[in-house]
This record gives structure tokens, sequence and C-alpha cells, in this order.
């Protein structure tokens, strides 16, 4: 499991996470992406950051193996706070967040890019929220920020994926390109941001996130609070342990 920073000279940040097989972290993968993040946007050198991933899939959720290994409620209370800070630390990331997404984005990879700025993906890739099917609930208030209201509404009780095609048609993913051209693509994007007056950049990302329709962090927060509720009665448990059956 690895999350790394890379910093290249026009100015961009890469945060790649890379953990085989399909992407789905930790506890403490999401509290790297968090610092990670958060670090590279108070770096007063950096104008962007491009947020992917190595190998297969941009992001599968949370580790359900963790959850399952754990005795008490230590990992839920985890992944709970590791997701809500990844997501929170995209968000306020002192500059835009460009996000390449390759293969999949499902569960808490949501939060991810929805929280990001700007979406680029490979063709033929899949957005969605298997949380009902996991026992869980959780990141449809930032779904809701790249589809219309029923479109997520049907996704999120349907566990029903989207393709980066359709998602481009509503405007929520900026391009969809090969797959072999993502991250030059995502790294063409970044420098074009490297481009602008940095002071001006981060005064705009700050004015962005103050007319925002609806306060992200307390949505999902809320959010989380069901999905504790699942898990302290046990159903969460029994879900999680049908899955892949």
């Amino acid at each position: 499991m690895s999350v790394t920073t890379v910093i290249h000279d026009n100015c961009v940040a890469e945060v790649i996470m890379d953990n085989p097989p399909v992407n789905a972290l930790t506890v403490q993968g999401w509290f790297d992406v968090a610092e990670q993040v958060t670090a590279a946007g108070k770096n007063p050198d950096i104008c962007a950051v491009v947020l992917r991933a190595e190998g297969k899939g941009f992001n599968a959720g949370v580790d359900i193996k963790e959850l399952q290994q754990a005795e008490d409620n230590s990992a839920i209370i985890g992944v709970n706070r590791g997701c809500f800070a990844a997501f929170k630390a995209v968000y306020e990331c002192e500059v835009p967040v460009v996000s390449a997404v390759n293969d999949f984005c499902v569960g808490g990879g949501i939060g991810l890019v929805g929280n990001s700025d700007i979406i680029v993906a490979s063709e033929g890739s899949v957005f969605g929220l298997p949380e009902i099917d996991r026992g869980a609930l959780g990141a449809a208030t930032h779904l809701s920020r790249m589809v219309p209201v029923h479109k997520m509404r049907a996704m999120f009780f349907l566990c029903e994926n989207a393709t980066a095609e359709e998602l481009h048609e509503y405007g929520s993913v900026y391009a969809v390109v090969p797959r072999e051209e993502l991250r030059d693509k995502a790294m063409e994007i970044a420098g074009r941001l490297g481009e602008k007056n940095g002071t001006v950049l981060r005064a705009a990302k700050e004015a962005l996130n103050g007319i925002d329709l609806w306060d992200v962090n307390k949505s999902y927060r809320y959010e989380q609070g069901f999905t504790m509720e699942l898990n302290l009665s046990g159903v969460a448990h029994e879900v999680r342990d049908t899955f892949g059956k």
C-alpha cells in the first residue's frame, strides 16, 4: 500500500495511489491521501494537484477485508474519519485538484472525484456507489455533484454505475481520453492552471468553495452517521459477509 507525491518543475504535484489489486484503501491509506493532498496545496510553489492511481482502477473504496477482520468498531471508526479527512482535503486543497480516473471509481472514490475541481477519465471507465450492497451509506453528497438528483438516487438505490461518457454528457467529466493518454491529459490541464497567477488561482478556489450551494463536509458527515448506525446494529457486518459470495 502506498500513496506518494511527485513534485514537477511546472508547479504541479501528483498524488498517486497504488494499492493492488484494485486500489481499495485501508484506514491509513485514506489518511495518507488527506495528508499529501493537503501538504501539496499548502506548498506555495504548487499551482495544481493531479490525483491519480497506478494499476487497475482509480479507487475501489474502502478495504472491506480490513473492516471484517476488526474485532471491534475501531476499523469502521477509522474508515469514517479517514474518508472524511481525504474528501475534505481534496475539497479544501488550496489549489485546484484534477482527478484522473482509470477503469473504475466506486465507493469512496466518488468522494474524492466529487470533491475535486476537474475530472478526466479514460474511455469506458465507470463510476458508482455500491454502498447499499456493502451494508454502508455515504458519498451520495459527492455523486449528487456529478449527476442530476434523480439519476443519483437511481444509481444509489440500485447500485448501478454510470460511464465516463455519460458523465461527460452531464458536464461533470471534463474530458474522456484513451487509457494511455489519461495521465498526459491530466498533466496538460494542470499545466495550464500553472500558467495562471498563483495568488489569483488560490483566491478563486476559496471563492468557489464559499459560494457552493451546500456544505459538503457537513452533508457527508450526516451520511456517515447512518453508516455507523448500521454497523452498531450488526446489519452492516451481515451484509459485508455476503460480499463476493
